[in-house]
């Protein structure tokens, strides 16, 4: 029998990316539809699509460039605490910083 391995390519990788960061905003979209707690606003909208989409950029340009297995896991999980960070700040400004309107 042959040993016929899947790989995924890279460009496969980001159109995977793409369509990941639309699925995420459809949540936010399809629950304003049915509930009065969900409001965002085209802003909100566009900010939340830079941070998906750049955060799995730089995830995909550390997965192109780092060649070593622990340094990519290391470098790919900063990135994403930072986007929980941002992120958090500005949902609940849990910083305080003139970023989430405090």
């Amino acid at each position: 029998m042959e040993n016929k391995s899947f790989k995924i390519t890279p460009n496969q990788r980001l159109m995977g990316i793409v369509v990941i960061v639309v699925s995420l905003l459809l949540i936010p979209l399809i629950a304003m539809e049915f509930t009065e707690e969900v409001n965002w606003d085209s802003f909100d909208f566009i900010v939340a699509a830079v941070l998906l989409l750049g955060t799995g950029l730089v995830c995909e340009l550390v997965l192109r460039t780092v060649r070593s297995t622990q340094n990519r896991i290391l470098l790919c999980g900063i990135v994403l605490v930072i986007l929980f960070l941002v992120w958090a700040e500005l949902a609940v400004g849990i910083f305080g910083t003139p970023f989430a309107g405090s």
